[in-house]
């Protein structure tokens, strides 16, 4: 282990967020200085440093078996000696399944393997239930911005925000504490890849859908040494379709509509090799990789378009390149990597209440899930985590119809859904949604490795951050909590 590299000091990663400050709604450019943060972040840039490095506190930090604490203050968890401080990963992989709450995993499952078969991504060996409420004012039902925001920067905030607190300053995320300690770093999605989930990772803009902004902070403010998925219309301005035609017959909506520039230019300046098909991605060489593979998403979903989930890359193939690039390539890093893989399908596929789509994007996602968890087991030293961001549709399964008990649920976007066959069976279900938005459900996870078993219990999402977090930082602090118990 790499303790020295890994003692990352509060005043170093404070150093983080200068290039990331947004001052108004319209910012994205890195102007901040150290004197212009707000003085509590000048002392601690993310805000929840000090939740997880103080002994004991309002959460606990888990006790000898690994279990977290969970807000009632009292230190039923705490201690000193407890294995927040016993555990470091070289590598953390964390798969993002967008919209997948217990139900889809379920229908998952049934579907691919069957009444006894067992998901990649439910057969290991720590499992816990994340609550995924946000801290807007006006709803507490979370959309993915403040739920990646959570685990990404360990704070609640308010629906729409990527990267910022309540109070609208920027908080350090746990891909830029990753690259200032030295480490490699990857986002992947089957999304635009400045959709909200991978953006919370690498940016920090008031509004999700300053897509641009966000894109241009990766090229000049996080540096994720891999960047791949959809949402080429975001890097080239208007007028310049880039690799990727405008307006095309599957979507005629799709267009260039970027406002910074020609961003794919400037990722080329910087290093990064450009690819936008399968083909290159299949024979990319460089040390930094960008891939955009579509205009928008990776699929086609919506009201005025046909409902279609065919990648032109498949997830699995695109989490295995940067998987290769950042343990192996020019791009890696003896500090180890930090990755994160999202399936945007599981959500999409929900919101239009669509099960069939819904299930085929799951399953591409346990096939990645499998290749996280092949490299896991071969390491040895790599944490990998599973797990939906909230729940979407409000999807239930159900026995096939009943005479005497028709769908309660009606027509429309809501009906039912189905059949579909159960694998290995005769047997068959339906899909019965309730919203084509999302729900305030908790979320299943599981997890492997080096800190997983401090992901058991049931916990806010925000405690993902805090896990992840301090299994890279390792026992820097634990010579520190003892001083601190022996006074």
């Amino acid at each position: 282990m790499k303790k020295m590299a890994r003692a990352v000091s509060t005043v170093a990663m404070g150093a983080l967020v200068l290039g990331s400050y947004v001052s108004g709604a319209e910012s994205g450019q890195l102007t901040a200085t150290a004197a212009d943060l707000p003085a509590s972040m000048q002392q601690n840039p993310s805000g929840v440093m000090d939740k997880v490095n103080r002994n004991n506190g309002d959460r606990g930090r888990g006790n000898d078996d690994g279990n977290p604490g969970h807000g009632d203050g009292d230190n039923r968890h705490g201690g000193k000696h407890d294995r927040w401080n016993d555990v470091e990963a070289e590598n953390i992989i964390l798969m993002v399944g967008d919209g997948m709450g217990t139900a889809q995993r379920n229908a998952i499952r049934l579907a691919y393997v069957g009444l006894t078969g067992e998901l990649a991504m439910d057969s290991m060996p720590h499992a816990g239930r994340a609550h995924t409420n946000s801290a807007d004012p006006k709803t507490f039902v979370t959309d993915s911005a403040a739920a990646a925001t959570a685990m990404a920067s360990g704070i609640k905030t308010y629906n729409g925000a990527i990267g910022m607190n309540l109070e609208r300053e920027p908080v350090t995320t746990v891909l830029e504490v990753a690259e200032d300690m030295g480490m490699s770093t990857g986002l992947v999605t089957t999304s635009q890849v400045t959709d909200a989930t991978p953006a919370a990772f690498g940016s920090h803009v008031l509004d999700r859908d300053a897509q641009s902004k966000i894109a241009k902070q990766y090229l000049t403010s996080s540096h994720p040494e891999v960047i791949l998925g959809g949402g080429e219309d975001y890097w080239y301005p208007e007028g310049n379709p880039g690799k990727h035609q405008d307006n095309p017959p599957a979507d005629p909506t799709e267009q260039s509509k970027g406002t910074e520039g020609n961003l794919v230019e400037l990722a080329q300046q910087q290093g990064y090799e450009y690819v936008w098909d399968r083909e290159g991605l299949q024979e990319a060489d460089g040390g930094k990789l960008l891939g955009l593979f579509a205009n928008e998403e990776m699929f086609q979903y919506g009201e005025k378009v046909e409902e279609v989930y065919e990648p032109t890359v498949p997830l699995t193939e695109m989490t295995s390149t940067a998987l290769d690039i950042l343990s192996d390539g020019p791009a890696s890093s003896d500090e180890g990597f930090f990755l994160m893989v999202e399936e945007e399908g599981t959500d999409a596929m929900s919101h239009v209440n669509d099960a069939a789509l819904t299930i085929k994007s799951g399953i591409e996602f346990d096939k990645s899930v499998a290749l996280a968890k092949d490299f896991a087991q071969r390491d040895g030293e790599t944490l990998v985590i599973v797990v939906g961001d909230h729940q979407t549709g409000g999807m239930t399964i159900e026995a096939l119809d009943d005479p005497e008990a028709p769908d309660e649920s009606g027509d429309g976007l809501s009906a039912e859904d189905g059949p579909i066959s159960v694998a290995g069976s005769d047997q068959q279900f339906m899909v019965d949604w309730t919203t084509g938005g999302h729900a305030a459900i908790d979320v299943s996870l599981t997890a492997m490795g080096p800190g997983a078993s401090l992901l058991t219990g049931v916990f806010e999402n925000t405690h993902i951050h805090d896990v992840m977090l301090q299994v890279l930082r390792g026992d820097e602090d634990s010579d520190d909590d003892d001083d601190e118990d022996d006074d």
